[in-house]
């Protein structure tokens, strides 16, 4: 039997009931995926589609499907041409995650690219003469950058996988580089934004300003000829063009001169890891996403078993309750996270126990229908000691990852997302190469229970150790039907509310049958625990944000969008229908011709 919540609402009392009801599940009608009469409507195509979060970088992913080369293909160029087009996020001094699904074995595999703690890295590096966090020192020193992974994931995806030869994949960003992209909207005003901490650093002041310190308008071309040289150099000879020879010599020299860590031999021993999904079932579909060290995977799968203990569809659409029953779950899964999830090459993580059915019956039980729960009662579900986490630090956000998604004519699919961490990374570029440096290390629990950029709490399962991966939140989704075709891939931007964008778009689809366009427009909602307020975007009614707080929840409206999902869904008759996410400038669907 599944607990159904009835919610009966009453605007002039603002009284919330909550009454336990038993039914069995309600079948879900079939629904067009494109209504006519809606609003929201996604690009459609026969054959191949990417989907990311800049335009010029969709459509080339696209020619390259239409070419003849595969997703992986069309992902590994996209890839190379964000960093070109999208330097606050698309990158090659950074890291990420790639989830791929192989039509003719049916296999679906992870490449894990993030980013690795130099091997003089140590626990303590980030703390001053006090034992505190020193922040500027964690996010925007020299310090503050792991060993990229980018490339080496890039390439490591198209040797395995891909159909066409490197050159044929990397030379549209080569070219975008050289020639000059036109400046958006998005990017003039991004840099606009980040004026006063990239003019500190000499090379990010010479790649992203003009020369005489002015800023790029809207309209004028923005020329990369140090990234189009180092991009040459990955094309000539692969791997060893950026972690060995002259860019892994200009990276060094960058460190050397700053007093940072990073080794030629941390570059030349930077490794690649091919991973298994972590996949759960969500009522009669599969979801598969990236295991550790992404907390995603793990914790959305945790979210949904909790979810499926619930008559969603009859709570209603971002109705109090459905809020309510999201929330609680998320606070659950936070807590866990914040105590159990870290790199599995370091540490052993519970996963099987975490994405158990049973232990989210656990957890579920423990909830109130009727009442908030407080954050500070609401410990680890698995037992620890976390006395020493602080609970009282200030949420800050950053959102400057990319997602983007890809899917072919042969039903090959590949979700990836990627990342500087903050937008812009630490900052810093390295003078010669053209790139900006991450500042992952900050993702690292620098101190158990300090919280890190994104407010998000850690303990020693997540701290700094030389060679390791930092946890992430990021969520590489794709979904599957009952017969293991796939039906869905998605993933985000976000920082810390990625992993909640993402279950949010996958209930949209599967719970309340939206088509993927409404699916990524509709407001959203995020909590994680510590801080203890419940987020809401802008378009959540006055009367439900009225019940919300008289069952106790602390709200805080948001005045930023959450996230920037960049979506394909396959619809009847083997159409796919895709959306970016309209929260961002710029974003873009290009369609396989």
């Amino acid at each position: 039997m599944k607990v159904k919540i009835c919610e009966k609402h009453r605007l002039r009392v603002l009284i919330l009931s909550f009454v336990l009801c038993f039914s069995s599940l309600v079948s879900s009608s079939d629904v067009p995926i494109i209504d006519s009469n809606s609003r929201f409507h996604p690009v459609f195509g026969s054959l191949g589609m990417v989907v990311s979060q800049e335009q010029v970088a969709s459509e080339i992913g696209a020619a390259i499907l239409t070419k003849g080369g595969n997703a992986i293909d069309a992902a590994v160029a996209t890839g190379f041409a964000l960093a070109v087009t999208l330097p606050r996020a698309g990158n090659l001094g950074g890291g990420g995650f790639m989830v791929i699904h192989l039509a003719d074995s049916k296999d679906t595999i992870t490449i894990d690219y993030r980013e690795m703690a130099p091997i003089a890295a140590t626990t303590e590096m980030f703390l001053d003469e006090s034992g505190e966090v020193d922040n500027k020192k964690a996010r925007y020193s020299i310090y503050s950058s792991g060993v990229p992974g980018t490339v080496a994931g890039l390439l490591y995806a198209h040797e395995k996988f891909g159909s066409l030869s490197l050159a044929e994949v990397i030379t549209p960003a080569i070219d975008l580089a050289k020639n000059g992209i036109e400046v958006s909207i998005d990017l003039s005003s991004s840099l606009a934004t980040r004026r006063a901490r990239l003019m500190k650093d000499d090379g990010s002041r010479a790649y992203f300003y003009k020369k005489n310190g002015d800023s790029y308008l809207p309209g004028e071309v923005l020329k990369q000829n140090d990234l189009a040289e180092t991009l040459k150099r990955i094309k000539s000879y692969g791997r060893p063009g950026f972690y060995q020879g002259l860019t892994a010599d200009l990276i060094v020299k960058e460190m050397v001169e700053s007093g940072g860590l990073i080794t030629h031999s941390d570059l030349k021993n930077y490794r690649v890891v091919e991973r298994n999904p972590v996949c759960g079932t969500y009522h009669d579909k599969r979801v598969c996403a990236m295991p550790p060290p992404s907390s995603g995977g793990v914790h959305l799968i945790q979210m949904l078993n909790m979810l499926e203990n619930f008559e969603l569809q009859q709570l209603g659409h971002n109705s109090a309750a459905y809020i309510h029953a999201l929330v609680e779950v998320m606070r659950r899964a936070y807590a866990d996270r914040s105590a159990y999830l870290g790199d599995p090459d370091y540490y052993d993580v519970p996963l099987e126990r975490i994405i158990d059915k049973e232990y989210a019956k656990e957890l579920v039980s423990k909830i109130s229908l009727t009442k908030s729960s407080d954050s500070s009662n609401v410990l680890p579900g698995l037992g620890i000691d976390i006395e020493s986490l602080s609970k009282k630090r200030q949420y800050r956000e950053s959102e400057e990852t990319t997602h983007f998604s890809v899917w072919d004519s042969f039903g090959n699919v590949v979700s990836n997302t990627t990342t500087l961490n903050f937008s812009y990374g630490s900052g810093i570029s390295v003078s010669g190469g053209g790139f900006l440096l991450n500042n992952e290390m900050d993702d690292f629990s620098s101190k158990p229970g300090a919280p890190n950029g994104f407010g998000l709490l850690g303990g020693t399962a997540n701290e700094i150790e030389p060679g390791k991966r930092p946890l992430s939140s990021m969520t590489p989704t794709i979904v599957f039907d009952q017969k293991g075709s796939p039906i869905l891939t998605t993933g985000s931007p976000g920082g810390s509310t990625i992993i909640t964008i993402v279950l949010q778009i996958i209930l949209n689809v599967l719970e309340f049958d939206m088509g993927i366009a409404e699916a990524s427009s509709v407001p959203r909602i995020h909590h994680q625990w510590f801080p203890d307020r419940l987020y809401l975007e802008s378009g959540i009614s006055e009367d439900t944000k009225s019940v919300l707080k008289t069952i106790g929840h602390k709200i805080s409206p948001r005045t930023r969008i959450m996230g920037s999902t960049q979506s394909i869904q396959k619809g009847p008759n083997n159409f796919l229908f895709g959306k970016s996410d309209p929260r961002r400038q710029g974003a873009g669907e290009a369609v396989q011709k």
